[in-house]
Parts: structure tokens; C-alpha cells; sequence
């Protein structure tokens, strides 16, 4: 790879897509080069935000590009894979694509198929890059002497309305704990260092979208729920979603428990979102309560305002492209594979199944674990 500015070709430029252009800008040695969207308003939008990059008519005129170094999907969920296919057959550059990696149980055999493909993918997963969350994932280990409780706790805002009202179907998103939670689950495994081993889950659709009608169906998106899991190793992890809670002042909270303590973080949703009377958006922070002496010591972290500016998760997309172009250069490697990418999806499949079939879900039993 040279030492010429990186460019990307963006596949999909909702909402998620142009928060993705915003933090490319800020980097030094990167630039959009192209753009496939097949919707105007949203072509539009990504071109203000890139007036240099080029339109594409479809993934293949994008790749045919010689300016396209590499490329990221921001498409919805059910695009992900068979445009990953058709990188692979057409044109194998290194990809970054938006999580959850495939939205049915039924393919998740085509990734191993990818991983000979395509040897360099890096699947999206913002969340290890909060600068909060990156400090937690780092000491977890060394304040709890060893987890033995994991505990990641979302209270947000209702999905929001996207081109053509995709995320309101679970056929299009995988569910709930697939679109939301892969990033949670994504985490466990980081800092558990270990693999899950059985799922226990109870969710339900209480107050989203109940009322919302397309083309004369109801939404049938889970919009709260609890899951348990078992890890090899161990540990156990619950995962507590509400996605009727936007008036909380923080919106992801994360908490490890060991023999020798506890460690805590908590993030703050969008600033946007923010009530402009209750003043400053609050700062993200980390507690670290050791068991001996007692004493907790809260730790904050703030984010640099340009990175609040050009998205909704603390700064995190921008540290995630930032590596991503190293790992291009051939001056990092790939920090979150296929198989990564492959087992989020894997323990959210696992939870939306247990939720609906109102039992336990042994991985090994019914998914094809990695060897």
C-alpha cells in the first residue's frame, strides 16, 4: 500500500453511512472515493458530506474503480453478506463492514466460505472503541482479580425510521438482539476472553411501534428483554435492553465483578439527543471499586467535541477508522474478524430463539461452532 490518502468506496449511505463519511473526513490519510446508494435522497445527503467522491451505480461500478483502495458496507443488515460475496468474486480488497455480519441462522455457513475469500475484513464493532469502554475492556482483568459477573445494561431511544423502514422487520435486521445487541455481545466475549456456552433470554415487544403499520403489518422488533450466558470459562454475562428509556442519563452501562472488586462504566447516549435545559451533556466515566481497602474512584473521559459532532457513539467510529486504515497500510492487523463478527450474531440468534421458544439454547448443539 503506498502512502497516498486511503480512498474508501461507501456501500449504503443511511444514517449510519454518512456518520461513517463525517469521521473518514477527519482523518488525515483517508478520503471517499466512491459511493453506491440506490437512494437518491440519500445519495444526495452523502454527496454533500463528499463532494469529491464518485457515484456508483451498483457494487460492481464501484469496485471497478481504481481509486477504490478499500471499502465499507453501511447497508441494511440483509445486504451485508451477499455484497461481502460479491467483493469476494469481483474484487477481494479489505473490507469494513457494519455489524451484525448476517441477519439467518440458515447462513451461517456462507462465512466460512468468506474467511478463504476475503482475508481482510474487519467487521464493525464501535462499541470496543468508546474511549471508556476501551479503558474497562484494559483494567477489568486487573481490578476484579479474575470476572466472575459481567453485566452490560442499554437504556435507550426506539429504532429510528430508516429508508424504507427496514429496521421495523425481523426478517431484514435478524431481531433485535442481533441489530442492537451483537455489539454486547461482541464485548462480553473481549473481555471474558472466553466463548459462550449456553443462552437464556425472555424479551418481548411492550411499547414500540406497536401502532406503526407497513403495508398493513405490524412490527414484530423486540423493544426490551434480559439474557443470561454461560461462558466457558466460567464467567456468566447478563445483558439488560430497554429501548423505552431514552430519558436516562446514561444510555450504556457496563459493570465486572471478581474476587478482588468491581469496575463500572457508564456512556451517555447522542448528545443531540440530550435535553438542552438540563445544560452540559455528561461525560462519560469509569468507577473502579476495589473490595480491599474499600474505596470507589471515579474516573472521567471526556471526548473530543469534533468526534461528538460527527456521530452518535462517543468518538468510537472515528478510533475504529483510524485502526482500520493502519491495519490497510499493513501497520496493525484485523481487530475484529469474521469469526468475531461471526459469533455476535451467533449469541443473538441464540437469545431471540430462546426468547420466543421459552427454553435454554446449548450452542454447541445447534449452531456449527468454529473449531
Amino acid at each position: 500500500m503506498t502512502t497516498s490518502s486511503i480512498g474508501y468506496g461507501i456501500i449504503g449511505c443511511g444514517m449510519m453511512g454518512q456518520e461513517h463519511i463525517r469521521n473518514i473526513a477527519l482523518l488525515p490519510d483517508a478520503h471517499v472515493a466512491a459511493i453506491f446508494e440506490p437512494d437518491p435522497a440519500m445519495m444526495t445527503a452523502a454527496l454533500a458530506l463528499a463532494p469529491d467522491a464518485r457515484p456508483a451505480a451498483s457494487v460492481a461500478e464501484l469496485l471497478a474503480m481504481d481509486t477504490v483502495d478499500c471499502v465499507l458496507i453501511a447497508s441494511p443488515n440483509h445486504r451485508h453478506l451477499a455484497q461481502l460475496e460479491e467483493i469476494a468474486a469481483l474484487r477481494p480488497v479489505p473490507v469494513l463492514v457494519e455489524k451484525p455480519l448476517f441477519t439467518d441462522a440458515a447462513d451461517e455457513r456462507r462465512i466460512a466460505a468468506l474467511t478463504a475469500r476475503l482475508p481482510f475484513v474487519w467487521v464493525a464493532m464501535e462499541y470496543r472503541y468508546m474511549p471508556p469502554v476501551a479503558n474497562f475492556i484494559e483494567h477489568a482483568g486487573d481490578v476484579t482479580g479474575g470476572i466472575r459477573m459481567l453485566t452490560i445494561r442499554e437504556h435507550r431511544f426506539p429504532f429510528l425510521a430508516k429508508v424504507g423502514d427496514w429496521n421495523r422487520f425481523n426478517r431484514n435486521t435478524g431481531g433485535t438482539f442481533v441489530e442492537k445487541c451483537c455489539h454486547f455481545f461482541d464485548l462480553m466475549r473481549l473481555i471474558l476472553k472466553s466463548d459462550p456456552v449456553r443462552v437464556m433470554a425472555s424479551a418481548g415487544q411492550a411499547v414500540n411501534h406497536l401502532d406503526e403499520r407497513y403495508c398493513g403489518e405490524t412490527p414484530d422488533i423486540l423493544d426490551h428483554g434480559y439474557v443470561l450466558i454461560d461462558f466457558a470459562g466460567g464467567a456468566r454475562a447478563m445483558l439488560e435492553l430497554s429501548m423505552f428509556a431514552e430519558g436516562s442519563r446514561y444510555q450504556e452501562e457496563l459493570c465486572a465483578v471478581g474476587g478482588d472488586g468491581k469496575i463500572e462504566c457508564r456512556v451517555p447516549g447522542p448528545g443531540r439527543f440530550w435535553p438542552q435545559h438540563l445544560g452540559a451533556t455528561p461525560v462519560p466515566e469509569l468507577i473502579i471499586s476495589p473490595r480491599n481497602p474499600p474505596g470507589p474512584r471515579l474516573l472521567e473521559f471526556p471526548v473530543d467535541p469534533r468526534l461528538l459532532a460527527a456521530g452518535d457513539h462517543n468518538g468510537s467510529t472515528y478510533f475504529e477508522h483510524a485502526r482500520f486504515v493502519a491495519a490497510v497500510r499493513g501497520q496493525g492487523k484485523v481487530e475484529v474478524t469474521l469469526q468475531d463478527g461471526w459469533w455476535a450474531v451467533v449469541m443473538g440468534l441464540a437469545a431471540q430463539r430462546s426468547a420466543r421458544e421459552g427454553r435454554t439454547v446449548h450452542l454447541a448443539g445447534e449452531f456449527t461452532l468454529p473449531t
